[in-house]
């Protein structure tokens, strides 16, 4: 079946989420209900909206990462600083089937738009709440940005060379919350076709990432020694990581288990003694002499180009993989083959990007425009109820 000629009718096609959203958790969350079929009608501030619209101007004059995050989305721009602004959201949440918020701690409850006050009014409403920390205990009104909860969740300390602790390059924690905030929201709309009652669900950043984190926290606590940071190499499985070879390329590679092992010392290192040596013959000894190890698979990949070492791993079945740029990704010819990319619509043009990872029979994933800041507004407002004479007295007291 061909998923591109069957993509009128996806899982959430009908739902409709709102989404006081800004920056990269919600975002990301609300964009992959969109992906599904959700209409997403994101509320951002008439002042500039969301300020990840501003991280850069990457894309065309727009910021790599809103484009990345906004696609199949609506944007309403409302002042909620003022009741009538708070009453048209009150009216949209009437026929709202979720609500996702990542306002700072509180907010969201001054506003008069808490979960507890939404649930009471709307039992059929799943709300979600992100946030950095969580509501309880003395981390609440911290703020939180993804490098910040890096650090106190621990990834940092596993992350980067012995000398130096570095940040993920991509925003991790952002990521993970979001991906949980939806896996979540995916779950209350099963729960509710059967029960018919909504559901409201907390996703802190911080949980997020101690969640992707908790294999070194495990570890660490119950040896009693800390995974060491170990550059671009895996901490605890020897060989795994980054070798560099005679042509000044570099090739990644991986083994697994001791069946590998002896594969690789015999048809890619031409060393079968190594499988037997008692320095090598479990990944504890092999981490226990990584340097002397090391060693000796650099000076045979010394000896090689990056090419004729990868022809060896792959005519030997050991994982391997490219050290790609950016760039390389982009131009990748595994996403070619499998047809990943298609045009998205912004604000300033179009662009190539990505389809979600998850491919179903029968649907594509929706990829529609990235919107302008308060592009369907009016449109909106005028669901609602509002004459343009309203619609145009909110724009000049900027309700709207």
């Amino acid at each position: 079946m061909n998923p591109r000629a069957s993509s009128a009718s996806r899982p959430l096609d009908g739902i409709t989420v709102v989404s006081l959203e800004q920056a990269v958790a919600a975002p990301f969350a609300a964009r992959q209900l969109g992906d599904l079929g959700a209409r997403v009608i994101k509320v951002e501030r008439p002042d500039g909206g969301d300020f990840a619209r501003a991280y850069d101007r990457a894309v065309d004059g727009e910021s790599a990462y809103f484009v990345w995050l906004n696609r199949n989305k609506e944007s309403l721009t409302l002042d909620l600083k003022q009741p009538e602004a708070r009453e048209l959201l009150a009216a949209l949440l009437e026929r709202a089937d979720v609500f996702i918020q990542n306002l700072a701690p509180g907010a969201i409850d001054r506003l008069g738009f808490g979960a507890t006050a939404l649930r009471e009014r709307h039992p059929r409403l799943i709300t979600c709440d992100i946030s950095g920390y969580g509501a309880g205990g003395p981390y609440t009104q911290k703020k939180a940005y993804d490098l910040l909860i890096q650090s106190e969740a621990g990834v940092l300390s596993v992350t980067g060379t012995p000398e130096t602790p570095c940040k993920v390059g991509i925003s991790i924690a952002d990521i993970a919350t979001g991906m949980h905030a939806y896996s979540a929201i995916l779950a209350a709309l099963y729960q509710r076709e059967r029960t018919g009652q909504g559901a409201h669900i907390e996703v802190p950043m911080f949980d997020s990432l101690v969640e992707w984190n908790s294999h070194p926290v495990y570890y660490a606590h119950y040896s009693g020694r800390a995974p060491r940071r170990s550059g671009p190499d895996h901490a605890t499985i020897v060989p795994y990581g980054k070798f560099d070879c005679g042509d000044g390329r570099s090739v990644m590679l991986g083994l697994q288990n001791e069946r590998e092992w002896a594969v690789f010392c015999e048809r890619v290192l031409g060393r079968p003694e190594l499988a037997r040596d008692p320095r090598f013959d479990s990944n504890t000894r092999r981490t226990e002499h990584r340097a002397e190890l090391l060693g000796l698979i650099g000076g045979v990949f010394g000896s090689l180009t990056a090419a004729q070492v990868v022809e060896r791993l792959d005519a030997a079945g050991i994982a391997n993989g490219n050290l790609n740029t950016p760039d390389d990704v982009w131009d990748h010819p595994q996403l070619a083959a499998r047809d990943r990319w298609r045009e998205v619509d912004h604000p300033q043009g179009r662009m190539r990007a990505l389809l979600p990872p998850a491919r179903f029979d029968g649907f594509e994933a929706a990829m529609a425009p990235v919107p302008r800041l308060a592009s369907h507004t009016e449109a909106i407002l005028a669901e609602l109820g509002c004459s343009a004479e309203r619609i145009a007295g909110l724009r000049d007291r900027g309700v709207a």
